[in-house]
C-alpha cells in the first residue's frame, strides 16, 4: 500500500483534521450542547486560549462548529459555540472510539500511595 497521497483522500485528510490536540476534545464536550468560550475551556481542560481560539477558528472555517455573539448588554460580547450538522456527525466517530476504548484499553490501577 502506497504512503503517498497525491490525490484526494477522504480518510487520509479527515485523520489530518481529527488528528490535531484537543479537536476531538472540542467536539466531544460540544456534543452536550453549545457552550461559551470559557465554558469549552474548561470541558476541555488544559488547552492554553491561545491554542483552544485557533483550534476553533479552524473547526469553524471547515464547517465542524458555528460561532454566534452574544450581547451581554454593555459587557463584552459572549462568544457561543456549537456544533453544526458537519460536526454533529462526528458523535458516531467518538462512539466508535468509546467502544474500542471500553473493550481494548484498561482503567489505570490507582496508585497505592495516592488511594
Amino acid at each position: 500500500m502506497s504512503t503517498e497521497h497525491t490525490g484526494f483522500c477522504p480518510v487520509y485528510r479527515a485523520i489530518g483534521v481529527l488528528q490535531e490536540k484537543w479537536v476531538l476534545h472540542i467536539v466531544r464536550s460540544l456534543l452536550d450542547g453549545e457552550k461559551g468560550f470559557n465554558e469549552l475551556a474548561r470541558a476541555v481542560g488544559g488547552c492554553n486560549s491561545a491554542t483552544l481560539t485557533q483550534r476553533l477558528e479552524h473547526l469553524e472555517q471547515l464547517n465542524i462548529i458555528s460561532k454566534r455573539t452574544e450581547d451581554s448588554h454593555g459587557k463584552l460580547a459572549r462568544s457561543v459555540y456549537s456544533l453544526t450538522p458537519a460536526g454533529r456527525q462526528l458523535q458516531s466517530v467518538i462512539d466508535a472510539i468509546d467502544a474500542w476504548g471500553r473493550d481494548h484499553l484498561q482503567r489505570p490501577v490507582p496508585d497505592a500511595q495516592s488511594a
